[in-house]
């Protein structure tokens, strides 16, 4: 049923927790692909007036964060090759990672997302906002939220 399935991740173990239920899909033979995506940031050091903008190499920022997500989710495309699942990775600089999850999925026919969710209610979640929620929202596939027991406590 679900041939492509994306798996957003933010290299946490929260996230992580989706991966599971990716095992579980693998083992009634769906889907044929799996895609891990890390959306990553780069964040530039503070500026202050004493500080000389022209020192900053924003090229080796990017690249070292892009290196550090590549091997991130290498780590993690090794473990679920083991268990005979197919399994690609995509590294894509962002600042909304909700936006760019529904993108990638819409440009690659993504079938279905299964991603955790930090089950923030209330102030927390007007506050913190909710990158599940905005892929819920953004979407043109299916969302499979996982709520870990690690996020209830």
């Amino acid at each position: 049923m679900y041939q492509k399935v994306l798996v957003p991740l933010d290299g946490s173990e929260l996230a992580e927790c989706a991966l599971d239920h990716v095992r579980s899909l693998a083992k009634d033979g769906s889907p044929s692909e799996v895609v891990l995506l890390n959306v990553f940031r780069v964040l530039l050091p503070p500026i202050s007036a004493a500080y000389d903008r022209s020192l900053i190499d924003i090229d080796s920022l990017t690249g070292d964060c892009l290196d550090k997500s590549k091997k991130y989710l290498a780590s993690l495309q090794s473990k679920l090759s083991s268990e005979g699942i197919n399994v690609k990775t995509e590294s894509i600089e962002g600042i909304n990672p909700a936006s760019v999850i529904a993108w990638y999925t819409e440009q690659n026919g993504v079938d279905l997302i299964i991603m955790a969710t930090h089950g923030y209610t209330g102030m927390k979640k007007m506050l913190l906002g909710s990158v599940a929620h905005q892929v819920v929202h953004e979407s043109p596939s299916p969302v499979l939220l996982i709520r870990p027991e690690k996020a209830l406590k």
